[in-house]
């Protein structure tokens, strides 16, 4: 059986206070800094946590498979395996479960040497066109991404695992600040290498992305659209144009408002949820019964499989319920001099124009705690144009392929010290939030311009308020 080597990374930092509201609300001391964005919302009744609980070990839990046929199938695949794994890996994967990517709830880590396969990232690939109801058109080869694992039996025992490899090699370049200050940028350039079912299309669209940190999700579902669409129109005063995406919602089968992804090509965090297991582990679920494998792909489809659905009902529940559940770290460093005025400047600049400060919630019956609470997420749930320096040139459903989805802010500050992360932007080219503002464009140019016109203390002043909110 081949076997995929997850690289587990942690620190520890001082405790901080959790809260998902406006009011800072002290954390109890036994919650370990790595885990600030694992905390549930607070008031779940007791049953309720101890779904919360099952619902972080279905995140946690590998995933496994058995892949040769000599060895006899002594367990009932439908059940859980030994070790406290759960069968229905793959046959093609990413990752072996949920925390591979998303270590502690945390972003991804782009690697920062060249010439090395991702880790924590994965690689979006289409044609031209759209495909069903709107969506990216898959390649007739690989599908909608590459898979760079397998749990196939192979007819030759040495060939390497998976649809083909991904490098990245970062081209640097230097940016300077009025004032003088210099400082280097990147971004990929992505290499697919030792593909095993034949040549991509001719007119192949790639876009390379990293993990996102899922804390808070549930308050973003529970924002109202029309609330969404009233910003919208408020935006147009400003010069900017955001706008929804429309989107495939497969488990209800209809268009409605996508809401979570890069852009914001995901109607609900249940939906999200099946598609990453079945696109990043390869796991089957209700609404994505078929294995992730194209028709060239042979020994793919007569891979070994266990009963389906793989993602058992009672999994997918309690795994929605436990992301719908997830609580945000508190804003520190209020009262300090730095964060009033990088409060300011943020709002000088512009950038509350997209990351809205301030959004409330609906009623939301899946955490009834969450209800009619007014929230500090920083953005709002909306697609914009970011210029040609970011963009992908990939089409997803109504994002243009240079649009993507204002991502939250909140937490940001806290980002390293739950996984080691400080990997910024839907490709993790940022290094940290000054490069990531710089890369801004499009809709976010006149933003970006006066934060390079500040003064090096302004400018300071600002990455403090945004890393501590």
């Amino acid at each position: 059986m081949k076997k995929l080597l997850l690289i587990l990374l942690s620190i520890s930092m001082a405790i901080v206070p959790l809260s998902a509201v406006t009011k800072d609300v002290p954390v109890a001391p036994e919650v370990l800094p790595q885990e600030v964005y694992k905390q549930p919302v607070p008031g779940l009744s007791k049953k309720d946590m101890q779904k919360f609980l099952k619902g972080e070990k279905v995140f946690t839990n590998f995933w496994m498979a058995v892949n040769n046929p000599v060895i006899p199938l002594v367990w009932d695949l439908s059940q859980t395996g030994p070790a406290g794994g759960e069968w229905g890996l793959g046959p093609m994967f990413m990752a072996t479960n949920c925390a591979g990517c998303h270590l502690n709830a945390g972003r991804g880590r782009a690697l920062d040497t060249n010439g090395l396969r991702v880790f924590q990232q994965l690689l979006r690939v289409s044609v031209a066109g759209q495909g069903p109801h709107g969506g990216p058109k898959p390649d007739s080869n690989y599908g909608l991404d590459i898979q760079m694992f397998d749990m196939v039996t192979r007819a030759d025992p040495d060939a390497r695992a998976g649809e083909g490899e991904v490098f990245v090699d970062w081209v640097k370049s230097n940016f300077t600040f009025p004032d003088g200050s210099e400082i280097e940028l990147r971004k990929p350039s992505v290499r697919i290498e030792n593909l095993n079912f034949g040549p991509l299309s001719d007119n192949i669209l790639t876009s390379l992305r990293n993990t996102q940190a899922i804390l808070g999700v549930g308050y973003l579902e529970a924002v109202s659209e029309k609330d969404i669409l009233k910003l919208a129109e408020k935006q147009k005063s400003l010069g900017l144009n955001g706008h929804p995406n429309y989107v495939r919602d497969d488990i209800n089968k209809k268009t409605v408002m996508g809401r979570f992804g890069w852009k914001a090509n995901q109607p609900s965090i249940r939906q999200q949820i099946a598609a990453a297991f079945h696109s990043d582990i390869g796991v089957t679920s209700a609404v994505y019964p078929e294995q992730n494998c194209t028709p060239v792909q042979k020994e793919c489809l007569v891979a070994i499989k266990g009963d389906k659905p793989e993602l058992r009902p009672e999994l997918w529940d309690t795994i929605t319920f436990w992301s719908q559940s997830l609580d945000v770290p508190a804003q520190r460093n209020r009262d300090t001099a730095e964060f009033k005025s990088g409060e300011k400047l943020f709002d000088a600049a512009g950038c509350s124009g997209c990351h809205v400060p301030e959004l409330r919630t609906g009623k939301y019956a899946a955490v009834p705690q969450i209800s009619n609470k007014l929230i500090r997420p920083y953005t709002d749930l909306l697609l914009h144009d970011m210029g040609p320096d970011l963009a992908d040139g990939r089409p997803d459903f109504k994002a243009s392929g240079s649009e993507w989805r204002t991502p939250p802010l909140w937490g940001v500050g806290l980002s390293m010290q739950v996984n080691a992360s400080n990997s910024f932007l839907h490709d993790g080219r940022a290094r940290n939030l000054v490069e990531a503002i710089v890369w801004h464009g499009g809709e976010a140019k006149s933003a970006k311009d006066k934060f390079v016109a500040f003064t090096a203390k302004q400018r300071d002043d600002l990455i403090y308020f945004l890393s501590s909110i």
